[in-house]
Order: structure tokens, then C-alpha cells, then sequence
């Protein structure tokens, strides 16, 4: 049975909680591209971490056994949601201890939408979405939010603290894997971007005006459409990477949608075949630099 524990006192042993193990041999395992690749039993737990601003609802999945680098999985604007928990498990499995945050968890707790939520047609879903997403799009939100989260894997037994820290980011998210990696220099070592959105924005806390402070390995795996739509950003982000010496790849997917790497989107299934490479991505970049 899962079980919630608020972390306002030193972030206690997960391991004396009680746990639900998930088995992702069958499922998930079977959606890795590379059929060889040993997948590992893991333990999911509900966790409620304490930011500046609140309490934050959060899923914590690590193998069963030993330790492991820590990672934190940035969410699109959906937030945290089975599919979230699907990434979660599939990277766990791969021997990664990870959290993924709701970082919506001002307004609402997850799931925060609902499976009929559609804010482009429908005028209350574009209020409600506006409503819960003000709090966190606000300035200095994320890096609040960055430094909770990890103070929170480098407590949990179960992360390897001699091991540098993992950080994805899906959608929005991908403007926050710079924000991570800008805050904690010396403890990320590697980050991946899929179909990041809003990297370049107007003032001050514009995502890529932290690029100087990274020294992380970075990966960014962009959708044909986002390309089209704004094929200077991937220009622009090359020119930072290297005017600041951050070793990056970006890489554009022919023929894919914005959204194509999130189990639940559309238009995943038709893309698996990207999606499964854009992974492999993470997982070497993950191996080689963590």
C-alpha cells in the first residue's frame, strides 16, 4: 500500500516506509528499444516535499536494491500524471532513483486535469488552466522549487550522493532543466530537454540567460513542428552553448509533433520509434556523464 509522509524534519529513510514494488519487466521494459537491456524491479512511493511556497505532492520510484543517481524529471504543464509515473518507472528500471515533482502543487494536487480537459476549446478549462499555472509560472518560482527538490534526492538513502544528478525536463520543463542545472553546477551533471518549450523568452527570467552557469552535459531533443515554428531557437541555443563553453547536442526529429515523447500524447504511438531513440539518448548521456 502506498504511503504519504510530509518531509518538514530532515527527509527520514524511505526505507522504513511501506511500499507498493512495481514490475515494469513486462510492460514498459518491453517498450525500450534495445530488448537486451536488463530492467530492474522498483519501489514507487507517494512523497510531500516542503518548498518556500507549500507542500508539493511528488512520486519517488528507485530500483529495489542498492544505490543510484538521482534524477529529477520536470513534467509538462500537465504535470504529474500516470504517464509521468510511466517515466518514472521506465527510468527507475533502467537504475536511477527519480523524482517527479507536481509542480503545480500551489493550486491543485495531481492529477490536476482531468482526461477531458480541453482548454482550447473549452472557455472554463482555459480559466481553470490559467489559474493553476499563475502561481508557478511566476518569477523565481522554478529555482525555489529546483532547490527543494534536489535537497530531497540528496537526503533519500536510496541516491548515490557520490554520483552527479540526472535532470529531463518534457514540453516547459525543458526551459527548467537549464534552471536546475544553472542553480547546481557542481551536482548536475547531465540534462535532457524533450520538446522543450519557452527557452528563449522576454526579461529577466528567460531560461536560457542561466546557460554561463552550466556545467552540465546537455541534450535537447526537438519536434519537427516546434522547429518549423521557431527555427531560430535552435540556432540561438547553439550560439549560447558555445559562447559559454556547455557542452550540448541539439538534435531536430523529422516528421514529429511537439508532445511526441509523453506516453499519453496523441500522437505517441505513431512516433514510438522516435520516442524510443530520444530515450536511448538520455539513457547514454545518463551512463556517460552521471
Amino acid at each position: 500500500m502506498k504511503n504519504q509522509e510530509h518531509t518538514d524534519k530532515p527527509f527520514r529513510d524511505l526505507s522504513r516506509r511501506h511500499f507498493v514494488t512495481v514490475s515494469i519487466a513486462a510492460g514498459l521494459g518491453a517498450a525500450a528499444p534495445s530488448a537486451a537491456r536488463k530492467v530492474l524491479p522498483v519501489i514507487e512511493t507517494e512523497v510531500e516535499i516542503k518548498t518556500p511556497d507549500g507542500v508539493c505532492d511528488a512520486v519517488f520510484t528507485h530500483p529495489e536494491k542498492g544505490k543510484h543517481p538521482g534524477v529529477l524529471v520536470w513534467p509538462d504543464s500537465g504535470s504529474l500524471r500516470p504517464a509521468f509515473r510511466e517515466i518514472a518507472n521506465r527510468l527507475a528500471g533502467a537504475g536511477y532513483a527519480v523524482l517527479v515533482p507536481n509542480h503545480l502543487y500551489r493550486e491543485a494536487k495531481a492529477p490536476v486535469f482531468s482526461k477531458d480537459f480541453n482548454p482550447v476549446k473549452n472557455r472554463a478549462d482555459a480559466a481553470f488552466y490559467r489559474r493553476v499555472t499563475a502561481s508557478h509560472f511566476a518569477p523565481g518560482a522554478v529555482e525555489r522549487d529546483a532547490n527543494a527538490f534536489v535537497a530531497f534526492l540528496e537526503a533519500q538513502s536510496q541516491v548515490n550522493r557520490k554520483k552527479k544528478i540526472g535532470v529531463a525536463g518534457y514540453c516547459l520543463g525543458g526551459g527548467y532543466v537549464l534552471k536546475t542545472a544553472a542553480a547546481f553546477p557542481d551536482r548536475v551533471g547531465a540534462g535532457v530537454s524533450f520538446h522543450g518549450g519557452l527557452l528563449f523568452k522576454t526579461g529577466d527570467d528567460s531560461p536560457h540567460l542561466v546557460i554561463p552557469k552550466i556545467k552540465a552535459r546537455l541534450y535537447f531533443a526537438v519536434a519537427s513542428d516546434d522547429d518549423q515554428r521557431e527555427p531560430e531557437v535552435k540556432d540561438k541555443l547553439k550560439a549560447a552553448f558555445v559562447a559559454a563553453k556547455v557542452r550540448a547536442e541539439i538534435e531536430v526529429y523529422p516528421n514529429t509533433p511537439h508532445g511526441w515523447c509523453v506516453p499519453d500524447d496523441s500522437k505517441a504511438a505513431e512516433h514510438k520509434a522516435a520516442a524510443d531513440r530520444a530515450w536511448d539518448k538520455l539513457i547514454a548521456l545518463y551512463k556517460s556523464a552521471l
